[in-house]
């Protein structure tokens, strides 16, 4: 007998099987997860493109709100282009064209050991630093720069938030703080994204007289006068996001993060 009548025969007592008979059940079975597998993949693969624009308009998005720019009636893409993206080397403080501003992905180069530096000090958790920023110039009618919309991240309790600090053209008083990206728990260090906390940022200072980072976020009570203006509220029953909030935000505006940037900036020499 050839290999050929065997296979049609092994075939044949297969067909003959009951339906519900243990072979053919595993066939079923295997068919629909291959099938849709192959669905779930082509879907996936057809939907990345959308999934990234989408992901693009929602941080531009996030910039717009972070310099009070956006409103719900607004053409995103198009109010967007006033604001200018430029890309700062963290070690020199001033701006670099090493990489492409419009296409550089920080969170990437974080990751890329040739784009990033292991962080021996690291209060924000975040383990590796990519060596470059991407900062987005919000000017004024003259020209001359209103805000400036500064990328920032660094570990809560469940996760790692991502997000943008704003900062007038003095380079000390906050204009705004915005997360885009977080996993805290809901109702409680989730409120990052709460407007009603947010609103407690604009008008914070971040540098005292010395240079030194003084803002701070902290359960205890705001302190009268102009030393009021470094303190932000706690997260009522936050206390782990509430102290990764703080610890990110004094990183990234000290000297591992942008402070040399915007010495800088105040003293044009970018």
């Amino acid at each position: 007998m050839s290999d050929q009548d065997t296979k049609l025969g092994a075939w044949a007592k297969f067909k003959a099987l009951p339906i519900d008979s243990t072979p053919k059940t595993l066939l079923v079975a295997f068919s629909l997860c291959l099938f849709c597998s192959m669905i779930v993949s082509g879907a996936a693969v057809y939907l990345k493109p959308v999934q990234e624009a989408n992901k693009a308009l929602d941080k531009k998005k996030n910039v717009l709100q972070v310099a009070g720019l956006y409103s719900p009636d607004v053409d995103i893409d198009e109010v967007f282009k006033q604001i200018e993206i430029k890309i700062v080397d963290l070690k020199t403080g001033r701006y670099t064209d090493v990489v492409n501003a419009q296409t550089y992905d920080q969170k990437a180069a974080s990751k890329d050991p040739s784009m990033s530096i292991v962080l021996t000090n690291d209060p924000a958790s975040i383990k590796r630093q990519a060596k470059y920023a991407s900062v987005y110039i919000v000017p004024t009618s003259d020209g001359s720069i209103d805000k400036i919309i500064l990328p920032i991240h660094g570990y809560g309790l469940w996760s790692t938030l991502y997000g943008f600090i704003a900062i007038k053209s003095d380079g000390n008083e906050i204009a705004g703080l915005q997360f885009y990206e977080q996993g805290e728990t809901p109702g409680l260090g989730a409120e990052v994204d709460n407007p009603i906390w947010r609103a407690k940022w604009p008008g914070q200072k971040v540098y005292g007289d010395d240079g030194k980072v003084k803002i701070s976020v902290s359960k205890n009570p705001k302190p009268a006068g102009e030393a009021g203006r470094f303190h932000v509220d706690a997260l009522a029953g936050a206390t782990l996001t509430s102290r990764g909030v703080d610890n990110l935000v004094k990183f990234w505006m000290g000297e591992q993060g942008f402070k040399l940037f915007l010495d800088n900036l105040k003293n044009g020499s970018l």
